[in-house]
């Protein structure tokens, strides 16, 4: 598995540009081999917003990013003004509870 961080600093009164864009997202289609993103904000900067989200596989990812298109994630930061910075990681080991997930 494959982890990408996207992250940028997103001007106050543009948050709901960042959450709707993310929203929209989760609404259309999945690319094939993405297992879970998250939109996440720093509690201390509270202008500080990242998207992580893993993928099944490297390939997966590639075949992705190979297709030419600005990434979704990208553009859902951009549409709130920012320009974000991107990381990969390899998912060496996981820990998991048993519990079902919910949003915030």
């Amino acid at each position: 598995m494959v982890l990408t961080i996207l992250e940028a600093t997103v001007d106050e009164g543009k948050e709901s540009l960042l959450q709707g864009a993310f929203e929209n997202a989760g609404a259309g289609a999945i690319p094939p081999g993405l297992v879970r993103s998250e939109l996440l904000q720093d509690p201390r900067d509270k202008k500080v917003w990242r998207i992580q989200t893993l993928w099944a596989s490297y390939e997966a990812l590639q075949k992705l990013r190979s297709s030419g298109e600005t990434p979704a994630g990208i553009l859902m930061f951009r549409e709130a003004g920012a320009e974000p910075a991107f990381s990969v990681f390899n998912v060496v080991d996981v820990i998991q509870s048993n519990t079902t997930s919910h949003r915030a």
